[in-house]
């Protein structure tokens, strides 16, 4: 559900933030006032083309962003968190557009393109009015739209689930029945086995063969160096370490035998010089233990080189090897055995087809149902909202596919015909845009609560119609809104007086500038409202106490 819309410098728009409840939300105001700016700031933050003509004149960019409740929206919450832009389970979009026309765009803070600000918007917002925005457009979206009708969630997910068994078990018999290929293959795994088979190396002995490298290479350093200390610790020069300590230690005693004070002291010097010369004797034998060894050296830097080699072919680290080494043997033992692994895939390719082919006819069936009577449904809808004679049909086709599909065997079309003896065309083909708002909203309410999107909004749904037609699209609007959070751009009283909440846009100027203001009304602001939209300019007591009628009556209703 929208919580709230925030704009600044967009249009005539100053700055506005509006909160939204649940329940049918009525937008009103004159001709020019800017009704529709909402809506323009709704589908920007779905990703649509930005331009900088948005932006109001004087300022250097125009900025909106929303607010949506996700309690009751799961598929938008699983969304953000595969994208890894989920926080806290809140959601805000965001959309900043500068005034030489370049745009950002933001979801929970942090940035995105206009595509993923679509994919998430089409989760949150169905927008009515407009051809490129409404999902009912979209043919994927209209048998979505039937299955949901027909309550057909576990029979599509079946059939979706069959399909893909049904494609991976092909791809894996292909695999494995290569002819010739198949051969070829062997021989090039017998080769690559045998090479990593004797080189490649467990992440341990890996590394102990890195180590022994190190120490074989430098082996002529490390011992003359040891030999170096050793001199240095206890050598024949009058400076060596351990000479030295005998020298202190000797003074050190000297002056103890004048004051014992001294004595922890000299024991510090004995301990000193055991350690010294237990460090000279380990450094003798190092010196000496040293494996100056030629031809291990080279066989070791010759196996190295062999590694470095491999990983350069596998495009691998040297030590990923030996995991490929236990791939590749995986896809030899499944390709010599390929026989009997081919006569168990095959079977079982056969029965996931059989299955399929249950469950895809089982959801053509009750596809069919569905479709005739929700065309039923949206065709009386339509006459009720001023479209007498108009029809709707959900029509099915075969697929084209001759094998499972996910989607199942047919694919749905909606075939609209407006007015009487005109062919149905599709949907997506109708030319006015009030027509379709209105078939949408008698798609809408046939459907009422049967889709997961938690807000729709309708912009032009009350063109072209009035009097009693008008208050039976008020009266659906407002049913609509009893299941689902509804946004509504009218100018029709009828419609408005039927709003939950009601927002009116007024414009005005002080002969310099233009500003649009947007605010939500109290009663006696509907009332007044409602009566500007029924006597215009001039509001006559008569108008405001049918106003306050209108009102009365649609609470009640």
């Amino acid at each position: 559900m929208l919580i709230s819309l925030y704009v600044r410098h967009f249009a005539v728009v100053e700055a506005a933030e509006i909160g939204f409840g649940p329940g049918l939300t009525v937008v009103s105001g004159e001709t020019g006032a800017g009704k529709s700016l909402l809506v323009d700031a709704l589908l920007l933050l779905a990703g649509a083309r930005a331009d900088s003509g948005m932006v109001r004149t004087g300022s250097d960019r125009a900025e909106m962003a929303a607010e949506f409740d996700l309690s009751n929206l799961p598929e938008a919450r699983t969304w953000l968190e595969r994208e890894e832009l989920d926080e806290d389970g809140s959601c805000q979009l965001r959309r900043v557009i500068r005034a030489e026309g370049s745009s950002r765009a933001w979801i929970n803070g942090r940035p995105v393109n206009a595509g993923q600000l679509g994919e998430l918007a089409t989760l949150l917002v169905e927008i009515h009015g407009q051809h490129e925005h409404q999902a009912l457009l979209s043919r994927s979206h209209q048998m979505t739209l039937l299955d949901a009708y027909a309550g057909n969630e576990a029979q599509v997910e079946s059939v979706r689930t069959l399909a893909t068994e049904w494609r991976e078990l092909g791809q894996k018999i292909r695999r494995l029945s290569g002819g010739d290929d198949r051969e070829q293959r062997l021989d090039l795994l017998r080769h690559e086995l045998a090479e990593l088979e004797r080189w490649a190396l467990p992440a341990g002995e890996l590394a102990e063969l890195e180590t022994s490298h190190k120490r074989l290479a430098n082996a002529g350093r490390l011992a003359e160096g040891a030999s170096g200390v050793v001199e240095l610790l206890d050598g024949d020069s009058e400076f060596a370490l351990q000479r030295a300590l005998g020298r202190a230690h000797a003074e050190l005693g000297k002056l103890a035998g004048l004051d014992d004070r001294l004595n922890p002291l000299l024991e510090l010097l004995d301990n000193a010089s055991i350690q010294l010369g237990e460090a000279t004797d380990r450094l003798n034998r190092y010196a000496q233990d040293v494996d100056l060894d030629p031809e291990r050296f080279a066989e070791v830097d010759a196996h190295l080189a062999h590694l470095h080699e491999l990983g350069r072919r596998y495009r691998l680290p040297a030590g990923e090897l030996h995991d490929k080494l236990a791939a590749l043997r995986t896809e030899f033992d499944e390709l010599e055995g390929a026989g009997d692994i081919l006569d168990r895939l095959t079977s079982e390719q056969a029965r996931v087809h059989a299955r399929y082919t249950q469950a895809a006819e089982a959801l053509s069936q009750a596809r069919r149902d569905a479709a005739q009577q929700l065309g039923g449904e949206v065709s009386a809808l339509m006459g009720e909202l001023g479209m007498a004679g108009g029809v709707l049909e959900v029509a099915l086709e075969a697929s084209s596919a001759n094998t499972p599909d996910s989607q199942g065997n047919e694919r749905c079309e909606l075939l609209v015909s407006a007015n009487p003896g005109q062919p149905p065309r599709p949907l997506r083909k109708v030319a006015s845009g009030g027509e379709l708002a209105r078939i949408s909203l008698a798609i809408e309410v046939a459907t009422l609560g049967k889709d997961s999107v938690g807000t729709m909004v309708f912009d032009e749904v009350d063109s072209g119609i009035g009097g009693a037609v008008a208050e039976v699209v008020g009266q659906k609007l407002r049913a609509l809104g009893s299941k689902r959070q509804v946004l509504c751009v009218t100018h029709l009283p009828q419609v408005a007086a039927q709003g939950h909440a009601h927002l009116r846009v007024s414009k005005h100027s002080d002969g310099n500038d233009t500003h649009t203001r947007i605010e939500l009304l109290g009663a006696d602001g509907r009332r007044d409202e409602l009566a500007r939209m029924l006597g215009g300019v001039e509001i006559t007591r008569e108008t405001r106490a049918h106003a306050k009628k209108m009102l009365e009556q649609a609470q009640s209703a």
